[in-house]
């Protein structure tokens, strides 16, 4: 897959913010930006993203709060906490609770963040691969099954 069909979720309250990213990254990537977690799910529940990435802190969810609240209808998009702030209890939280994949401060190193990207859909990638497979083992495995209580009936 090329890098341009990587699609990323970037929510952030601050509009100067999402417009920095949206021009660093929108050439290379899909991106679409929320400036809350309500229009966050609206485009949640309207595409599917490989990678979300969110700022931590934000009016009525921080980014923490936000991830752990999508973690069990959205699973596969990979995490990466924003922020400007460096609270090691967040950097925790997000990792214990919003499974979040990494933890950025602001202003964000672009290449960095760029590599970063590359790397969790890298993570994305292999997951779904996982997935697939495990499916299809298990597939398998159900026919094998069958294949030998009929040989054993028979």
């Amino acid at each position: 897959m090329s890098a341009q069909h990587i699609r990323i979720l970037y929510i952030d309250d601050e509009v100067h913010n999402l417009n920095a990213f949206k021009a660093s990254f929108r050439r290379i990537y899909t991106v679409l930006t929320a400036e809350s977690a309500e229009e966050a799910y609206k485009l949640l529940e309207e595409n599917e993203f490989h990678i979300i990435i969110s700022d931590q802190r934000m009016p009525k969810l921080t980014g923490i709060e936000f991830f752990e609240s999508i973690l069990e209808k959205y699973p596969e998009p990979i995490r990466i906490l924003l922020t400007g702030y460096a609270d090691i209890n967040a950097v925790i939280d997000a990792i214990n609770k919003g499974q979040v994949y990494k933890y950025f401060s602001k202003p964000w190193n672009e290449d960095e963040l760029k590599h970063n990207i590359e790397k969790a859909y890298e993570v994305y990638a292999l997951r779904k691969e996982n997935r697939e497979l495990t499916e299809k083992l298990l597939d398998v495995n159900e026919k094998l099954e069958f294949l030998l209580r009929q040989k054993l009936i028979s």
